[in-house]
């Protein structure tokens, strides 16, 4: 199964001093497990951005060292620089990689901003996924008046109370920490030195001043050359390609041209091939037709994760059973609906559901990690239960003790199924979505996907009710009980659309 892996990006209110970024990544190499991907240091913008992953646990320990070898390093009342930040680390953001969730990443980020707060007294912010405040998910707002407009007003504007630590700010400044998908940050330099043309094009692309969806943008002076600064949020939305060719046609405007244009960080790959698709005209492309891809592929093909799957479910033992093979069938049936949205999109015959089946492919990938995720978690939550049962119970306390512990366990046990069952109606539904709106010519995979989800649902439903039968808690088992009925007549309706779109 997946290794659950979460990528860190923090940013770091320095790029001029080398000796103080190279601290804190020592800082951050020296929790054991954590990978340092990349650096990135631009002393224009006097910031650094260090790029790490590993499991969720030693990622967020060494986020936390990190945030506290800048606090006592880097001083926001000395710090001047081209890039707005409200602290000495700017912000802190997790993004789920491989077998975690966003959810599970906003706990991270809540978690850790309660840390950062208590232990070092730095004030947090919470922002993107993890945000407690509809104006506060972007994090543009968050940064609004930067440092000193924040030093001014923390203490006497409520708006301004951060989510964690005291409504005060010392030389770090504050931290904005939040769960995000993957983000590209992106530069395009122009064949100018007038900064005003580069703020006119950051309006023009970004979307707050009604440009693009998912394009935050500013103009900036950078080594003497005008540029455009952008983070893209959502590069399956609004792809890498449509922003070039965006600030392409707004610099022809102004008698200027692209010189080149810079990654700070790291991209996806998906969004490099989306890029190549593009410009290449490559309508029939496919992903596998990349050699690495394809190697890759085949020497992975000795020993796959699902071969090592079902050869555990047929080996006799307790787990994984049914609700980790439930959860399986929900993730394929998330997949597939993926295939076809990515079948229909780009196609000149559907121009008209294009946006639509980009956001399906988002959702239906998170789903199938999220259901993916689950096959794990479900097999952990009957050792759970199990190893509640191995408790001693000699005396009364221990009893007491192994009552309890079994009731806590079974309650998650029959969580993790009811979140499978939910993600498998939503899956239901986009299936029947794109088969009534998709490629046709992928019809049959359309509905093969409503075939899984409904598999996954009534797989999952089973260990729901087999553990509200268990628990002592009725009030809770009845609210599990209610919550399925409702959602298997969901599933009645979004089966009969399916049915009907299958024709």
């Amino acid at each position: 199964m997946k290794q659950p892996i979460v990528e860190c990006i923090p940013n770091f209110s320095e790029g001029r001093r080398v000796e103080v970024v190279d601290e804190i990544e020592n800082t951050i190499r020296s929790v054991r497990g954590v990978y340092i991907l990349d650096r990135h240091i631009d002393p224009d913008h006097n910031r650094s951005v260090i790029t790490f992953a590993g499991s969720p646990a030693e990622v967020a320990d060494a986020a936390f060292e990190a945030i506290k070898t800048a606090a006592g390093k880097i001083d926001l009342d000395q710090q001047k620089g081209e890039h707005p930040r409200i602290g000495a680390t700017d912000v802190i953001p997790f993004v789920p990689i491989s077998g975690v969730t966003m959810d599970e990443c906003v706990e991270l980020a809540r978690t850790l901003a309660q840390r950062v707060a208590e232990e070092l007294g730095i004030p947090t912010y919470l922002y993107e996924q993890a945000a407690t405040r509809p104006e506060r998910k972007n994090l543009e707002n968050i940064r609004r008046g930067e440092y000193e407009g924040l030093k001014e007003t923390i203490e006497s504007d409520p708006t301004k109370k951060p989510d964690f630590g005291p409504q005060k700010l010392g030389p770090a400044g504050a931290t904005v920490i939040g769960a995000r998908a993957p983000l590209v940050a992106f530069n395009v330099y122009l064949s100018t030195d007038d900064v005003a043309i580069a703020q006119n094009i950051g309006r023009a692309v970004r979307h707050s001043s009604g440009g693009l969806r998912f394009v935050k943008a500013l103009g900036m002076l950078v080594e003497g050359r005008a540029q455009v600064s952008m983070n893209l949020t959502d590069f399956t939305r609004t792809p890498v390609a449509r922003v070039v060719e965006l600030i392409r046609r707004e610099a022809n405007r102004y008698g200027v041209s692209i010189v080149n244009s810079e990654l700070v960080g790291l991209i996806p790959q998906a969004a490099l091939v989306d890029a190549a698709q593009w410009y290449l005209q490559l309508d029939q492309f496919s992903p596998d037709q990349v050699l690495e891809n394809r190697i890759f592929a085949a020497m992975d093909s000795e020993e796959r994760d699902e071969d090592v799957f079902l050869h555990n479910i047929s080996a006799g033992s307790a787990t994984p059973g049914g609700g980790s093979a439930a959860a399986f069938a929900g993730a394929m049936g998330a997949a597939l609906v993926a295939m076809v949205a990515r079948l229909t999109a780009g196609k000149k015959k559907f121009t008209d559901v294009e946006e639509r089946m980009q956001e399906i492919t988002s959702r239906a990938d998170i789903l199938r990690d999220a259901l993916q995720n689950a096959v794990t978690l479900d097999a952990q939550a009957f050792d759970s239960v199990m190893a509640a049962f191995r408790m001693p119970k000699k005396s009364a306390q221990e009893k007491t003790a192994r009552t309890e512990e079994i009731e806590r366990a079974t309650h998650v046990a029959a969580e993790v199924p009811l979140q499978v069952c939910r993600d498998a109606v939503e899956v239901l539904a986009l299936a029947a979505e794109v088969a009534e709106k998709g490629n046709q010519n992928a019809l049959s995979d359309a509905g093969s996907a409503g075939a899984m989800a409904n598999a996954c649902l009534q797989a999952a439903g089973l260990n729901v009710k087999i553990n509200a039968g268990s628990v002592s808690d009725r009030e809770s088992a009845q609210s599990w009980l209610d919550e399925l009925a409702q959602l298997e007549t969901q599933a009645a309706q979004a089966g009969k659309a399916l049915s009907a779109a299958l024709g």
